[in-house]
Order: structure tokens, then C-alpha cells, then sequence
């Protein structure tokens, strides 16, 4: 029996802080100009990668040690100095005293993410029939993953997609990830995302594009991840949906369960 603690939380939280960490690193070995970075507050990884990067925020605020003004303080420098927006992502087994801190400094609640995590203790299998064929990609592939990631999530000439583009090939040079791809008949239609940081994987990167939708390849791309990850010696999954979405009834399907909710903070400007 898996508990959904402090515990729990605390592994789950800390390895998504590692990939926003590992990613930062990434992006500026790989683009410089960009100054991307993180640091560790009282157990908190703040992560800044732009101010526009869903990535720049921290992760673990106040699961590990004590928060108080001077720590936030030091947060909120490390954001507002590079002109970026405050961001918190709080589990709800976070200290208690964060959340009058958080309201007396100015913050609001903006986003609910249910986290969810399954064990890999048996062989995962197939539990449909299609013909889309996953696989890891090839060194070489990291623009064509990117390329397909972006076509999923952008339509076609909105300037989102050179800004996804870039974000998805940063992904594919992380220490940590592995690219997964989907293709059908030959031609790549969907990917998949896997990091692995000691024994619990982060499943993430869901994209499929248009003329590739309700074909199975988001199903295939999962089954082979969490296979992938029990195979290399993962014990844990994790993942984050929106709550009540399909993709969190997907990801229950296939024996995820809700570890807990966790709320998203912004702080007010001025």
C-alpha cells in the first residue's frame, strides 16, 4: 500500500524538480544567450527559463524545510529580477504555515493539477490494437520529435509553434529524457516524452497531430513508456493532468491513481 503523504509527495515533487533543473541546465549549455538556471531555497528548486517559459517556477515549496519572509523574499528576487512572474507549485501536503504566508504576500491561486502516480511492479502489456508502431528516437531525431510535438499542440503558422519547437528540442537533450515517437504506416504522428531520475519516471509531452488524432497512438506511446521505464529499473510512475480531464481518466485506465492536487500560485503584480 502506497500512501498519498508528505512522504510520497516529497519524492514526486523533488523529481519533477529535478527535470525542471535538468532542462534549465540543458537550455543554457545549449543556448547561452538565453541565462537559463535554477537554485535550491529550503528544499525548493526555482527554475527560470524565460518569462514566458511554463517551466519558470518552483517545485517542493515548503515540503522540505521551513518557509518564512526571508525565504520568499529570496524566491521572489530570483524571479522579479530577471522580469519574470512569480510562480509556486504547492502540494497540499506542504507545511500549513505556507498558506497564510502565501496569502498575506499577495498570491493567488490560478491552477489545479492532479499528480498521479502508478507503481511498475508487473509487465505493463498492450491492452489495444493499433498500428502505430512506438520507439525511442535515434540521436539524430531531436528536430523531428520537436517538429511533431509542435504540430500537435500549434496549428500550422501561429507563431506558438517555433516558441514549442524550441522548447521540444531542449527536452530531447536533457540527461534524464527519452523521446518517444509514434508512427503510423512509416510517418511519425505522435510523441511521447519519458525522463527517468533514479527509480521514478515522469511521463509527459503528449502530442498528436491533427491527422494522426484517435488512432491509438497516445495509448501505444504510453504502454511503451511505462514498459521502457520498468525495464531500466523504474519502480514509480508519475505524471500531472488537469483535473477531471481525459487525459487523467486515460492515465487512470491504465492504474494511475490521484496522489493529491496541487495548486498553482501566482503573485499579484505591484
Amino acid at each position: 500500500m502506497i500512501y498519498s503523504d508528505r512522504q510520497l509527495s516529497q519524492k514526486l515533487e523533488r523529481t519533477e524538480a529535478r527535470a525542471g533543473a535538468d532542462f534549465a541546465a540543458t537550455r543554457r549549455r545549449v543556448s547561452p544567450n538565453r541565462e537559463a538556471e535554477w537554485i535550491d531555497v529550503a528544499g525548493a528548486y526555482a527554475i527560470f527559463d524565460g518569462p514566458q517559459s511554463p517551466l519558470t517556477q518552483t517545485f517542493g515549496l515548503g515540503l522540505f524545510d521551513p518557509i518564512a519572509d526571508a525565504e520568499m523574499q529570496r524566491l521572489e528576487s530570483f524571479f522579479l529580477d530577471r522580469k519574470a512572474p512569480v510562480f509556486h507549485e504547492v502540494s497540499p501536503l506542504a507545511d500549513l504555515s505556507l498558506m497564510p504566508l502565501l496569502n498575506e504576500r499577495g498570491y493567488q491561486p490560478i491552477e489545479f493539477t492532479s499528480v498521479m502516480f502508478r507503481m511498475l511492479d508487473a509487465e505493463i502489456g498492450r491492452d489495444a490494437i493499433t498500428d502505430v508502431r512506438p520507439r525511442v528516437i535515434a540521436p539524430e531525431e531531436g528536430d523531428l520529435w520537436a517538429g511533431v510535438s509542435a504540430a500537435g499542440w500549434v496549428p500550422e503558422g501561429e507563431d506558438l509553434g517555433e516558441f514549442m519547437q524550441n522548447f521540444g528540442r531542449i527536452n530531447t537533450e536533457c540527461s534524464g529524457s527519452f523521446p518517444f515517437i509514434g508512427e503510423l504506416e512509416g510517418h511519425p504522428i505522435a510523441t511521447g516524452m519519458l525522463f527517468i531520475y533514479g527509480e521514478i519516471a515522469i511521463l509527459a509531452g503528449a502530442s498528436t497531430v491533427p491527422d494522426g488524432r484517435n488512432k491509438g497512438a497516445q495509448n501505444a506511446l504510453l504502454n511503451a513508456r511505462l514498459e521502457f521505464a520498468r525495464v531500466r529499473g523504474c519502480t514509480m510512475a508519475m505524471m500531472g493532468a488537469l483535473p477531471g480531464s481525459q487525459s487523467q481518466k486515460n492515465a487512470q485506465k491504465k492504474g494511475f491513481q490521484i496522489a493529491y492536487t496541487r495548486t498553482k500560485w501566482q503573485l499579484a503584480e505591484g
